[in-house]
Order: structure tokens, then sequence, then C-alpha cells
């Protein structure tokens, strides 16, 4: 059974700075072959299409395409501020291995 990701209120706070429904935008969180684990995520703001999952919080939206809903499935989406910098994260129960960048990942 599949789950739909989750987006932590972290992420949708950090949409809201960055004001993407003020410009008709949206985080598009999606999962193409390659990196050096197999898959990788590509994470930009985006305008939604019509067959996108939506996820709302704080007026913001997260969309993900139906391609990449299955690789997503149980994900959490976070906001991270470290040391060495701040970005959005994927915490994905599916990959059984990432690289130590974050953004690439095996199933």
């Amino acid at each position: 059974m599949q789950l739909p990701p989750k987006v932590t209120p972290r992420a949708f706070a950090r949409l809201v700075e960055i004001g993407a429904a003020e410009q008709g935008q949206a985080l598009r969180v999606a999962v193409e072959g390659g990196g050096c684990s197999g898959f990788q995520y590509e994470i930009k703001l985006d305008t939604p299409a019509a067959d996108d999952l939506v996820l709302e919080g704080d007026g913001e939206r997260v969309v993900v395409d139906s391609v990449s809903l299955p690789f997503l499935s149980g994900a959490v989406i976070d906001f991270s501020e470290e040391l060495i910098g701040a970005r959005f994260v994927i915490e994905n129960p599916n990959a059984s291995s990432s690289c130590g960048c974050g953004i690439s990942f095996s199933m």
C-alpha cells in the first residue's frame, strides 16, 4: 500500500519565507534516474501540473508527480539548517542506501 509523503511544518514554514505561493509556485519533489546511487531527488520551485499530488500547509504547496510517487511512499519532506547550509531534505523509508550528499539513493 502506498502512503503519501508527509511534509513537516518546518518545510512549509520555509516555503512561506521564500514566498512560493505568492509567486504562484509550489515546491516540486521528484525522483529521476541518475546520481551516484541510482536515483536522485530533484527539488525545485515549479508550477503544479493537473495530475500532481498536492500537499498543502500554511498556504503553501508541495507537489509530487505520479511517476515519482511510488518512490516517495511514506517519505518525510523536511527543511534542515546545518553548519554546511540550509536545504530541503527527504527521509525516505524506501531507500536502501544513500550517498553523502543526501540527494542520491538506491532502492
